[in-house]
């Protein structure tokens, strides 16, 4: 039988664990890396919805495209794409509050050989890292927008 101390003093040791526990899975750093291997995930599974929420309202990059426009080019981009895979190699994530910035090279995969031979020549064969700046918008630790992607080396052909 367990006494009351017992039980009081092991509820609160699940306690004290579970709290350590959410303050772990609440650094910046970590919910940077899930943000955008979600935001990766959503890309993969076409569901722009969802990649939509990941990117901010003022959004920009180096090519000059906001928010409504990288959201059409990955819709453009990806249509034909079969079986996407999105591959980052040693991702690195430096936090300087409210921002953090994502980088590393990225794969990308496809099931279909002709997509993947112009996915080796534009984007896997890129010297450069990609990196993507998130910014942290309130008090909830899961709340990071994606403000910002850019890569020296790639290159988007004017429309």
């Amino acid at each position: 039988m367990i006494s009351f101390r017992g039980g009081f003093c092991g509820g609160l040791v699940i306690a004290l664990c579970a709290g350590l526990y959410l303050i772990w899975l609440g650094q910046p750093e970590r919910q940077v890396r899930r943000r955008t291997e979600n935001f990766f995930h959503a890309i993969e599974h076409k569901n722009w919805d969802a990649a939509a929420d990941f990117v901010a309202a003022d959004y920009r990059d180096q090519w000059g495209d906001d928010r409504v426009r990288v959201l059409e080019r990955l819709r453009e981009g990806f249509r034909y794409v079969r079986g996407l895979r999105i591959i980052a190699s040693n991702p690195s994530v430096h936090v300087q509050s409210p921002c953090a910035v994502w980088s590393s090279k990225i794969k990308l995969y496809s099931s279909d050989d002709d997509v993947m031979d112009v996915l080796d020549q534009r984007v896997n064969s890129l010297p450069s890292p990609f990196e993507l700046e998130w910014h942290h918008l309130s008090g909830k630790p899961w709340d990071w927008k994606l403000t910002r992607v850019s890569n020296p080396a790639f290159e988007i052909p004017a429309d």
